[in-house]
């Protein structure tokens, strides 16, 4: 985890380099100044030198100016060195996401995925910014703080080192209790952040079912479990600073007690009795930095591994090395496919699929919901990899194309229609980034979506709201529709994607394309068999398998679930779903 993570922090080596030297320059010119102040109290004030008293108040001077300068150069390198190294990981993150097979991603939920972005990698930037800074300067300064303690006297000193061993076997234990609160915290910001994204996505549902209290109640839980946990946690941490006050006060006293005798005993001076109580407080304050470093780092170390997590991960899709580069035709063909999208899975979802489908023709799919008609021109596109058997495009399997070509190519309008935010026209051109306005409304034409676009004020420059939230269903079917077309595929694949438009406009759409894109593929997934009945074969999805491959007059006469189906939505219904046959 901990080599994941230091390999991004790259270009921001030297800022990471200077600050901890800053820190110790820092340290030194504060451990500097009490040894000094001695000097000026001894030599200066009971030797009535005022030169001297003047000589050493200006050297004490020039190195708090130093100090000053090391802890302004400390914390301006730290903090470049930290927001560095986060934006580094969530660049990291982010470009590997979008190498993720859709296998992978179902491995992270979003939320999860939203929580590493952001909670985890803000807990990685301030424990390397604190980890850069104090975990240098408060050794150094305890170690030096220790040393000078013992050079003035050994026997003061010694109440130190005392109190630091004492106070570290706290430390120790109460971290260790608070750590596996911390751990589980971030389990629990996932959870919150699951709540919030559905209930913003989905918050016309929510409005429309009056479900408002019980989100509001689903965030409290929410909300509360984060609470209670950090609680625990810091209902542990916070004894530490009653306990270290208490020891700093004690040596303190004892150190004042201790020290006046020495001083009437003529073993001491008041120098070094002001220096070892200034040593005193550097001490022990720096142990109580050390104990908050532990307790960043532990938060840090349960966020490190969630974010190596994402970074490590391989998608299981990749190119060989000969990939490619070229799609000879819009011909397909399953040769004894098998596909899970669970390896351990003990029943596959597809099941011995074998089919040839001829360049240029229109293939209608039709099946009850769990088919597999989904899984199975996912396969098409290598959004996933099969089991068992291959798939090939233009007869070479998909396995050897180059995924940019492949998909490219084969053009997937899936079931669930995602828009972004922009102009329509910047959605269009997700197709293709060149696409000029001409061929943007061509596309829109084969889609039927120039008839609502052009009733827009804005026209092809209307703003489409996140999700396209503020377009019809079917309008955003068809922009979706006329997004793929622009790719100029050889394979179009739509996924129950004319579902919510009316029958007269998915007609309309059939029609197009049969008269505009004769020679591409196409590959259309629906519910109603007026949809597919004028495709050129239809397959009909059953359980994983095909029950049937024909024309529409074909597969009347020979198969009964879609005779069945055929007779219960030309029925006086008209309406009929396909599962709802018989």
């Amino acid at each position: 985890m901990v080599k994941t993570l230091l390999k991004e922090i790259k270009e921001f080596k030297f800022p990471s380099i200077m600050t901890p030297i800053c820190m110790i320059g820092e340290v030194i010119c504060e451990m500097v100044i009490p040894i000094l102040m001695a000097r000026i109290v001894d030599l200066g004030i009971y030797g009535g030198d005022m030169a001297l008293i003047f000589r050493t108040g200006g050297m004490m001077i020039v190195i708090a100016i130093l100090g000053l300068l090391a802890g302004l150069g400390g914390a301006y390198f730290g903090a470049k060195a930290s927001a560095g190294f986060a934006r580094n990981l969530r660049k990291a993150m982010f470009d590997n996401i979008q190498t993720f097979s859709f296998s992978n991603i179902d491995k992270f939920s979003t939320s999860g995925l939203v929580t590493r972005l952001t909670t985890d990698v803000t807990n990685i930037q301030n424990a390397y910014m604190m980890t850069l800074r104090m975990a240098m300067r408060a050794p150094s300064s305890l170690i030096i703080a220790m040393i000078a303690a013992f050079t003035i006297n050994a026997e003061l000193a010694s109440i130190y080192l005392v109190a630091v061993a004492v106070l570290s076997v706290i430390m120790v234990f109460i971290m260790n209790r608070a750590t596996k609160y911390f751990k589980e915290v971030f389990e629990k910001y996932d959870a919150l952040n699951e709540s919030v994204q559905e209930n913003v996505s989905a918050i016309r549902v929510v409005k429309a079912y009056v479900r408002e209290d019980y989100e509001n109640n689903k965030f409290k839980k929410a909300a509360l479990n984060i609470y209670n946990m950090f609680v625990k946690a810091e209902s542990n941490v916070v004894f530490m600073s009653p306990i270290m006050t208490g020891t700093v006060y004690i040596c303190i006293l004892l150190i004042s007690w201790l020290g006046a005798h020495m001083i009437v005993g003529g073993s001491l001076t008041t120098g070094n009795l002001m220096s070892l109580l200034t040593y005193c407080m550097t001490i022990l304050m720096n142990l109580m930095m050390l104990a908050m470093i532990f307790v960043m780092l532990t938060m840090a170390s349960a966020s490190g591994k969630r974010i190596a997590e994402v970074i490590e991960e391989k998608t299981n899709i990749t190119n060989n090395d000969k990939a490619i580069k070229e799609v000879p035709d819009g011909s397909i063909s399953f040769d004894h496919v098998s596909f899970a999208y669970n390896q351990t899975s003990e029943e596959p979802v597809l099941k011995d699929i074998n089919l040839e489908i001829n360049p240029g023709e229109t293939i209608g799919i039709i099946g009850g919901t769990g088919s597999a008609k989904s899984s199975l021109v996912n396969l098409i596109s290598r959004l996933y990899d099969v089991t068992g058997g291959s798939v090939k495009v233009g007869g070479i399997d998909v396995r050897d194309y180059d995924l940019e070509t492949l998909r490219d190519q084969v053009s997937v309008v899936l079931q669930k229609n995602v828009l972004f935010s922009g102009t329509i026209l910047d959605n269009l051109r997700w197709g293709n980034k060149d696409a000029s306005l001409e061929e943007c409304k061509r596309a829109c034409r084969m889609a039927c979506a120039d008839e609502f676009i052009e009733k827009m004020p804005q026209g092809y420059n209307t703003e489409i709201e996140q999700g396209g939230t503020n377009v019809s269903g079917g309008q955003r079917q068809r922009l979706c529709i006329a997004r793929a077309l622009l790719k100029k595929p050889k394979i179009l694949i739509l996924d129950d994607s004319t579902s919510a438009v009316d029958t007269a406009t998915d007609a309309k759409i059939r029609k197009a394309f049969a008269e505009e894109i004769p020679g591409t593929t196409k590959l259309i997934i629906a519910q109603r068999i007026s949809s597919v009945q004028g495709c050129d074969r239809i397959i009909v999805m059953d359980d994983g398998k095909v029950n049937g491959f024909g024309s529409h007059d074909e597969l009347l006469k020979s198969n009964d679930i879609y005779r069945e189906v055929y007779e219960s939505q030309t029925g006086a219904s008209g309406d009929a779903d396909f599962d709802q046959a018989g």
